[in-house]
């Protein structure tokens, strides 16, 4: 570790042994936030009429506020961007982080208080940036710089009162103007809208600076060290930023990404740190490099709870604190948070591999998965299946969607692929073949249909021509920043658009 990167490493141990505690104090630490949120809010619209002044416990909370969706909760979001204050928060709220999702083209404004912008985004950074030097203390990290590649939606006005952007532009917009001092490229061209000609004006400012920390979405930082290497003639970006040592990913599974990276920076001293940091708040760090799962964040001004996802859509579903979660099982995550969501079903599905401390995978989304044939196949049995079958075979997925295909004259289906190959596999039926089964081993509903194939057959893949994601989420307007292919979709209309733009393509 250089001498600066030591200095300043000594700001982080506090907080590293602050983390430390997650494991013994979960139901103090989340308990706390609550009768803060509730506290804070008690004298809000919202907190006056659910009567957050009489609520003791937590037991009195699930009784008095019902569950939001973004519809409910709409109408105040709505004021509170008119200029209003004590709606959902104290505070007149002046930013607001634009989200999309992945298959809505219905925006979602969702409000950055000053409590949730300090407390839980930079919060989130700050500690990751404490886990990463706590787990590699020969780090170089504050010695060079730092590339992060944000939002394609630069900070913009809704009206005289309010601004949006994507979360990442909204975050940089209101960063410390020292942290911009390790940071390339500039907040100008970082927060450029259009896609492609920030790219090349990244690409241009970029390649030959020393770069040793990235930060952005898998399947598009591939497309900016795609960019670096053509220009630069390179074959691997450790030739290009020698001292590269870790890239801090999030907004998809890395799993499918994983050997494309291994083969772009062939360095053994190359660092991979996971982190979950949605629109609505910082959840998770992937404190252990030796383990894929994350860290839940207790101390952040959010309180978790967490509906079976069995219960996903019923009227009175099954609602649990975080202390009362059990591994292996699926949940639908509820947040409460000091940007004045309130019981807030954010649309993520989560399964916990440990408990005390409370660590967790991100299994998809409650919109995200296959239910056509009783299969319940999730986002995360699916990219955990391509990148083994991408292992075995020497095959690099680009990017994949699937659904189900009806057969209505013999009653079953199957699901269709629709798979961008980087690089072929030698048999196409085989990678299929393997897909398959290797889909049984990680899903037992999944096996259980394919059982000689009672209600479904074998999957089917069919290629895509090379650039029809990314003319799909061009036609869409969805370039670039936090934009995601749909992974799995319970109905057909997404594949159909993409097989459309194959046909053009072909």
């Amino acid at each position: 570790m250089d001498i600066l990167t030591n200095t300043i490493s000594l700001l982080f141990r506090h907080r590293q042994k602050d983390i430390e505690k997650y494991g013994q104090d979960t139901d103090l630490l989340q308990r706390k936030q609550l009768r803060t949120l509730l506290k804070t809010a008690r004298n809000t619209e919202w907190g006056l009429t659910y009567d957050y002044k009489s609520i003791r416990n937590y037991s009195d909370f699930c009784e008095r506020v019902p569950l939001q969706l973004y519809d409910d909760i709409k109408p105040y979001v709505t004021r509170m961007i008119n200029g209003e204050r004590n709606i959902l928060w104290p505070s007149v709220v002046k930013w607001y982080a634009k989200s999309s999702g992945t298959t809505n083209d219905k925006s979602k404004f969702l409000p950055v208080t000053r409590e949730v912008l300090h407390g839980c985004h930079y919060q989130g950074g700050f500690d990751t940036v404490a886990l990463y030097l706590r787990n590699n203390p020969e780090s170089h990290f504050f010695s060079k710089k730092g590339l992060i590649l944000g939002g394609s939606h630069s900070p913009s006005p809704i009206n005289q009162k309010s601004h949006c952007g994507d979360l990442s532009a909204v975050l940089l917009q209101n960063l410390n103007p020292l942290v911009n001092l390790m940071r390339v490229p500039a907040k100008k061209i970082i927060l450029m809208d259009e896609w492609e000609s920030k790219i090349k004006a990244i690409v241009d400012c970029t390649w030959n600076k020393d770069v040793n920390s990235l930060s952005g979405v898998p399947s598009w930082m591939l497309v900016l060290i795609k960019s670096i290497l053509k220009k630069t003639g390179r074959e691997y970006l450790s030739d290009v930023w020698p001292n590269l040592e870790v890239f801090f990913h999030g907004g998809i599974s890395f799993e499918p990404y994983r050997e494309q990276y291994k083969s772009l920076i062939p360095s053994d001293k190359m660092h991979y740190m996971e982190t979950y940091n949605a629109s609505e708040g910082f959840f998770g760090i992937q404190d252990d490099p030796a383990d894929q799962s994350l860290l839940m964040m207790q101390d952040y001004g959010v309180f978790y709870e967490f509906i079976p996802m069995s219960e996903v859509g019923m009227e009175n579903p099954t609602v649990l604190p975080l202390e009362a979660v059990e591994t292996g099982k699926n949940y639908a995550m509820v947040i409460t948070t000091s940007g004045g969501l309130w019981r807030y079903q954010i649309g993520d599905t989560v399964r916990f591999t440990s408990l005390f401390p409370h660590k967790f995978i991100i299994s998809g989304r409650t919109k995200h998965y296959i239910n056509a044939f009783g299969e319940e196949l999730m986002v995360d049995n699916a990219d955990k299946a391509i990148s083994r079958v991408s292992i075995q075979t020497g095959a690099k997925v680009k990017e994949y969607t699937a659904a189900p295909l009806f057969m209505l004259d013999k009653a079953k289906g199957r699901h269709q692929w629709f798979i961008e190959f980087e690089t072929m596999p030698p048999s196409l039926d085989e990678f299929a073949s393997l897909l398959d089964k290797t889909l049984q081993e990680l899903n037992s509903d999944y096996e259980a249909k394919r059982y000689k194939e009672i209600s479904l057959q074998p999957l089917e893949i069919t290629i895509a021509h090379e650039g029809a994601f990314y003319e799909w989420l061009k036609e869409k307007g969805k370039l670039g920043g936090q934009h995601k292919i749909p992974r799995l979709s319970n109905d057909r209309t997404h594949i159909e658009q993409l097989l459309d733009i194959n046909k053009r393509l072909s």
